[in-house]
């Protein structure tokens, strides 16, 4: 049903939490989990436009962020535009909120 709702959309966001609640839960499955229930839901969707990002950057050192974001990327053989944020601290959310509203006041409605 929440997949449903995605299909109205014209721009996706992927957000995967760097640093996990447990501890435990590696970024790169559960990404890889999202992408492939997508994928099953709708190939179309699954196709549309998407921006990966990486939140809770807050939690880690800036070497840490930096290793895990590598991580992701070539694991998940990511193309398209990352943006790293905290969002309970507003880290980078301006700049990522900026990029949203700029692409899409270019996209074709």
């Amino acid at each position: 049903q929440f997949l449903k709702h995605l299909s109205r959309t014209r721009l996706l966001l992927h957000l995967v939490d760097v640093a996990p609640l447990d501890g435990e839960t590696d970024p790169v499955e559960e990404a890889r989990k999202i992408i492939a229930e997508l994928g099953r839901f709708s190939p179309e969707l699954a196709a549309r436009e998407r921006w990966l990002v990486l939140n809770k950057i807050d939690l880690l050192d800036d070497a840490e962020v930096d290793a895990l974001r590598q991580r992701i990327v070539e694991a998940l053989d990511w193309q398209g535009p990352l943006y790293l944020i905290s969002a309970i601290s507003g880290q980078g959310t301006r700049q990522l909120a900026g990029a949203i509203m700029t692409r899409l006041e270019n996209m074709k409605i």
